[in-house]
This record gives C-alpha cells, structure tokens and sequence, in this order.
C-alpha cells in the first residue's frame, strides 16, 4: 500500500498567528484614522468660514453692510459636506457680523474642537480649546 502524501493547506495555529497579527496592525491604526478623519472635519469647518467671510466681504463692498445667510446665497444653516458641522451667521449690526461652525455629532470630537468662529474683524476663536485654528490636532 502506498502512503497518502500530506494535504497542502495551514494549521489551524497558523491561522491564529495571522489573526493576532492583524488585531495588533487594526489596534495601532483605527486611532490614527479617526484622528485624520477628524481633522479634515475640522479643516473642512475651518474653510466654509472663511468662504463666509470673503463671501460677506464682497457682500459688504456692494451693500455697505454684512448680511445673513440668505442675503449671501447659503442655506441658513448650512451642513458641511461630511455633515459635521453647522454654519450659521449672526450680522450683529450693519458693521459686524460672527460666523460660527458648530460640531453637529457629539462625542469627544465636540470636546476638542467644538465651535469654531470667525467676525467680521477676522478674529479668529474655538470652544473649549482656544487654538484650534492654528494647531492641526
């Protein structure tokens, strides 16, 4: 009788080496992808206000006053494009006005970063974290 040769394939120890190595690679990157995830969010807030501004710059050139929402053409509020954050705009007076981007989801995003705003003088502010603006974290 002839000896049957060993069937190619892995163990079932190989397999779990594999899972385990896996699991360590997920562990260290989840965090690292939603903290980028995060701050193109956050980037994202930061570039639809300063559309809103130059747009209430130009609108301010034109009517020798700044304006809402409407009178700029933007939806009152309007939703970022990953529906993060929600621009909104209070013209204070004919002189003045404050845009605000405020972090719609919840979680720990909303307690770094959570509102961003920017006035008609372009002073530049954030809540909780008064530095959000200039450092990328």
């Amino acid at each position: 009788m002839r000896m049957r040769k060993y069937m190619a394939g892995i163990t079932l120890i190989e397999l779990m080496i594999v899972i385990v190595i896996l699991s360590i690679l997920v562990a260290v990157a989840y965090p690292n992808y939603r903290e980028f995830a995060a701050r193109a969010k956050r980037t994202e807030a930061r570039a639809a206000l300063l559309e809103i501004a130059a747009a209430q710059e130009r609108f301010y050139l034109q009517n020798s006053s700044f304006g809402d929402m409407a009178a700029l053409g933007y939806d009152d509020p309007w939703i970022t494009d990953s529906e993060s954050y929600a621009v909104t705009v209070t013209a204070s007076s004919a002189a003045d006005f404050t845009a605000q981007a405020a972090y719609r989801l919840g979680g720990d995003e909303a307690l770094k970063c959570g509102t961003f705003t920017i006035n008609g003088a372009g002073v530049k502010g954030s809540d909780p974290d008064g530095d959000c603006w200039t450092r990328a974290r």
